[in-house]
């Protein structure tokens, strides 16, 4: 087994400059073969989650290391890949900052949706290089903070490092899929991502807040509300990670106390440091807002939702559809156990939740196959997932046997 660790020789400079990227992008059009592309972001350090280093490689073109924030757009890379196969790893957690940048897939291969469709247990990139092609990469640096300026040597390795083997890798994943009969699913599956876009925030995104379960009043929640707003705000425009603003503790340690002035929030341990004792009129101001709302401003306990309830009150709320649920997931647990890929990439468990609580129209093939698709399955998921859902729609109420996993 090679050790692929770093820092190694060879390893190219970051392009920053127009020059180099164009000098690069007529390298890329001229190569063959798929191109790979991943990306550095920094989260954890940042509010955004742009990309702060993007890498290339294709046969003939090399290695290069972009810079994306020295760039109005990254053109010249969009028209020297566009029409050839992009391989990306994880591509739903890059696409989104690529597209910020103007990089788009008119083609992609996934190599860790390829290792979840053959089954393999591990499917981080390290770990398929190391299952597939029998290289180690040394990893350790996914956390760093990309967005510093300039970034060491090692960051460097380690990023050229990730699309090192890509390529290879998807030659590999490929022929596994191929021989496994599964090489359709892929595509339909790689297809479906060029459409992949972000879920969008919920309605009250406050209500992530680390430890609200133990904040029960409607006032002390308002308090919660506020600090969570205020602090979104100001790490929005230092764009700056929130909980590197004010962490989530702080937050719901403010609305345990419910201080009644300025220098009470201040002297909580969560505040007294000097970064927030800076910010406490700021954070004040937002306790002092949540404290003067009316009753009827309050938040409820719990949010109001809509679809299904969550799984575990199905059976005291409607114990046929918690029947129905059970019997879908029994269905899909046995086959997933069969074709050897995961049950989450079946199909949707949300939309397999919404179907069991709520049949569409009278259950039929038709109507199931119309809501699946609706869903956004693709065509092999709702062939597979209709003759299960008929045969889970039919289940009497008594069950004896709970089956988990989705």
């Amino acid at each position: 087994m090679v050790d692929a660790a770093g820092p190694r020789e060879g390893v190219p400079a970051i392009i920053g400059d127009h020059r180099s990227l164009q000098a690069y992008a007529q390298r890329l059009a001229q190569g063959t073969g798929p191109v790979a592309i991943d990306a550095e972001r920094a989260s954890g350090y940042r509010y955004s989650q742009r990309a702060y280093l993007i890498q290339v490689r294709r046969a003939g073109a090399g290695t290069a290391l972009i810079d994306p924030i020295q760039f109005d757009d990254l053109q010249p890379l969009q028209e020297a890949s566009w029409g050839v196969e992009w391989v990306l790893h994880a591509a739903t957690q890059d696409l989104p900052c690529l597209t910020e940048v103007g990089l788009r897939p008119a083609a992609l291969f996934d190599t860790e949706l390829a290792g979840r469709l053959l089954g393999r247990e591990r499917v981080s990139l390290a770990a398929l290089v190391e299952s597939e092609l029998g290289q180690h990469l040394r990893k350790g640096h996914g956390a760093a903070d990309w967005s510093a300026r300039p970034l060491a040597p090692e960051l460097l390795d380690y990023a050229a490092l990730d699309v090192e083997w890509l390529i290879e890798l998807r030659e590999v994943l490929h022929g596994h899929l191929n021989a496994a009969g599964k090489l359709d699913i892929a595509h339909e599956e790689f297809t479906a991502l060029l459409g992949f876009t972000p879920r969008e925030r919920r309605e009250e995104p406050w209500r992530r807040t680390s430890g609200l379960h133990r904040i029960r009043k409607p006032r002390a929640l308002a308090v919660v509300r506020s600090l969570w707003q205020a602090r979104d705000h100001l790490a929005r425009r230092i764009d700056v990670a929130p909980g590197r603003v004010l962490p989530d503790a702080s937050i719901v340690a403010a609305a345990e106390a419910m201080p009644a002035s300025a220098q009470q929030l201040g002297s909580l341990p969560q505040f007294a440091g000097r970064g927030q004792q800076r910010r406490l009129a700021l954070w004040w101001s937002a306790v002092g807002q949540a404290l003067a709302l009316d009753d009827d401003a309050l938040p409820a306990g719990a949010p109001t939702t809509l679809g299904p309830p969550p799984p575990r009150a199905w059976a005291d709320k409607d114990p046929r559809a918690w029947a129905r649920l059970q019997a879908a997931r029994q269905g899909l647990a046995e086959h997933s156990e069969r074709v050897m890929i995961p049950v989450e990439n079946l199909i949707s468990p949300e939309l397999i939740r919404q179907v069991c609580w709520e049949p569409p129209g009278g259950g039929s093939v038709a109507d199931l196959d119309e809501a699946l698709r609706r869903g956004g399955a693709r065509p092999w998921q709702v062939s597979l997932a209709v003759p299960i859902l008929v045969r889970a729609l039919a289940a009497p109420p008594e069950q004896d046997e709970v089956v988990t996993g989705q």
